[in-house]
């Protein structure tokens, strides 16, 4: 099994409620931002990093043949979304053993590739997860306070300060000692934090979710801001 991570998981399965009328005919990450559409933004980020697999659900044929002429691997998950971990299980056979990246399809950044970032830091002898961590003032848009603390030793705990960028790398192995079919990658975190082993890589630029539709317009200005 490989120490280091040589696929990428992207999630791309969601409803993408919030957009209201945006995901009526099309899926959410086929939106467009700056004249692209949303899984073409993360696309570029995966560029050099290895397999590339997502999920679909909702509305997926568009958004299947998309990525697939762009070899991106993909399945569908039916009848029913598994959410973010079982998801990742489901797409195991694609993705390998060993600790993948994976990756929200809804965030737009503004600086350094977080996925090379992740690499470079990446310990697997002292870590199980790594998850890009954005500070709340380097945040476009986002109101809440944060999702993690992120302690000086690159620990993570839950409480005020960083939000999880969508951004991570992932060993695989407890996903096989969950029971439910759809369950979130929240518990993996869980598991992994009690063993001290949940750790965060702090973000230099900054990030926006696309969310809402208000959202749209917060990452345009933010990568034209970034570009000038």
């Amino acid at each position: 099994m490989c120490d280091h991570p040589t696929a990428v998981m992207m999630f791309a399965a969601g409803f993408g409620t919030r957009m209201k009328d945006l995901t009526k005919d099309q899926p959410k990450p086929m939106i467009k931002v700056a004249g692209k559409a949303l899984v073409d933004h993360a696309l570029d980020l995966t560029h050099g990093t290895g397999r590339v697999v997502a999920n679909l659900h909702y509305k997926p044929q568009k958004l299947q043949y998309h990525l697939e002429v762009q070899g991106v691997e993909t399945l569908i998950e039916t009848p029913d979304i598994l959410d973010t971990g079982g998801g990742l299980r489901n797409a195991l056979p694609l993705l390998g053993d060993g600790p993948v990246f994976t990756m929200n399809t809804d965030a737009i950044w503004a600086g350094p590739n977080p996925l090379h970032l992740l690499r470079d830091a990446w310990n697997p002898a002292t870590m199980d997860a790594l998850l890009v961590c954005v500070p709340t003032a380097q945040t476009v848009g986002h109101a809440g306070l944060g999702d993690f603390t992120l302690a000086e030793d690159g620990k993570l705990s839950r409480g005020p300060g960083v939000v999880y960028g969508g951004i991570q790398i992932i060993k695989t192995d407890l996903l096989h000692d969950i029971e439910e079919p759809a369950f979130s990658l929240n518990l993996l975190w869980d598991m992994m934090q009690s063993n001290g082993r949940l750790c965060g890589l702090r973000y230099p630029g900054k990030w926006c979710d696309v969310g809402h539709p208000g959202g749209i317009a917060l990452a345009e200005e933010m990568l034209e801001q970034h570009h000038v």
